[in-house]
């Protein structure tokens, strides 16, 4: 295994953090975080013009082209200065681009890819319900029923991250009462939110409010056949693949956090001075910083070892499992550090 990025991918990653520290410095995420709900359009539309939504689409469609490990490369260097707020992004990323690319038949790919790519739609997962949690298969309640040469969907969905500015919903439903295995019997649907039957609502949060967090209710919701993504009733097999590459991106996402804590502290303690000096001098403080740079590299590494077993086409659902919690966790535990190096000021 060689995780070392490639001449060009390195060369990516120097391109946009520099990208990033002059279009999105750390100070506009804050300001972003002060409006309450309200979705940065603004932000879509410098990624747009960074050509950062056709990363990962294929050239073909009109995309960048790139694999995995740049979409996961280009995820940590948002999250540096966006943190959370990076979903702006990443949720069409994999959501679309990355569900139609893998599933979507030819028609399906023209019809969204190139769409996708120029910034021009938006797509929004919505998997969760609310009594399921994690639970997808035991919990789920939304049903699709045939009609005609199209499918009626009812039922509610939770946490589904800008719903309410989604030009998509990329919706599982159960499509069978009755399948031969529980892991049967489910399908997913692109489902237009520009029709009657569909309600969304903001759910008040205390972080990543400017990105939105929705419960969507379904009533007798109308979807066309040509927006059945992949095989009728193998909607949770195929639903694995994409999960496992939203987990990756979380965990991308969440080391991106991690660079951005640790520079920002980084900075801080070569400033500030008590008791006659630096308090980057002090020992009790560099034993902060080497548990926060040990804790980048375990994020690292997990990342991006899952990133390449799914670019190697390999089975990566532990790997993908354990680079969300490992890579996330230590998010957290760096982020509080930093705040402890600030003093008074982190708070």
């Amino acid at each position: 295994m060689d995780f070392a990025y490639s001449e060009e991918q390195d060369l990516f990653r120097k391109t946009v953090r520099q990208w990033v520290d002059e279009k999105i410095p750390k100070e506009y995420a804050n300001e972003l975080e002060q409006r309450e709900h309200e979705f940065p359009h603004e932000l879509w539309d410098l990624f747009t013009e960074a050509g950062f939504h056709g990363v990962g689409v294929d050239e073909e469609y009109g995309g960048q082209g790139g694999d995995i490990v740049t979409q996961m490369i280009l995820m940590r260097e948002i999250a540096r200065n966006l943190a959370g707020l990076a979903w702006v992004w990443g949720i069409s990323s994999f959501s679309g681009a990355k569900s139609v690319g893998m599933f979507g038949n030819e028609e399906q790919k023209q019809r969204f890819l190139p769409k996708l790519a120029n910034g021009d739609i938006k797509f929004a997962i919505a998997y969760t319900e609310p009594d399921g949690g994690t639970d997808l298969l035991g919990a789920m309640k939304t049903k699709a029923v045939k009609d005609g040469d199209g499918w009626r969907i009812t039922g509610q969905k939770i946490w589904c991250t800008a719903a309410h500015v989604a030009d998509y919903l990329m919706l599982i439903a159960r499509t069978d009462d009755n399948p031969e295995k529980r892991s049967l019997g489910t399908t997913v649907f692109l489902v237009p939110t520009d029709q009657e039957g569909i309600e969304t609502r903001q759910i008040p949060k205390i972080g990543m409010r400017s990105v939105g967090s929705c419960e969507v209710f379904l009533d007798n919701v109308w979807c066309p056949d040509e927006n059945v993504l992949g095989d009728v009733g193998r909607g949770f097999h195929q639903s694995l693949a994409t999960l496992n590459n939203e987990r990756i991106m979380l965990a991308a996402l969440c080391t991106g956090i991690i660079d951005g804590a640790l520079e920002t502290a980084l900075e801080y303690v070569q400033q500030r001075e008590a008791f006659g000096k630096k308090i980057g001098q002090f020992q009790s403080i560099h034993h902060f910083i080497a548990d926060m740079r040990i804790m980048q590299m375990e994020a690292e590494l997990v990342t991006f070892m899952a990133a390449w077993r799914q670019q190697q086409g390999l089975d990566c659902g532990i790997e993908s499992n354990a680079a969300k919690i490992v890579a996330s966790e230590n998010a957290g535990k760096v982020a509080d550090l930093a705040m402890q190096m600030h003093g008074g000021m982190g708070y």
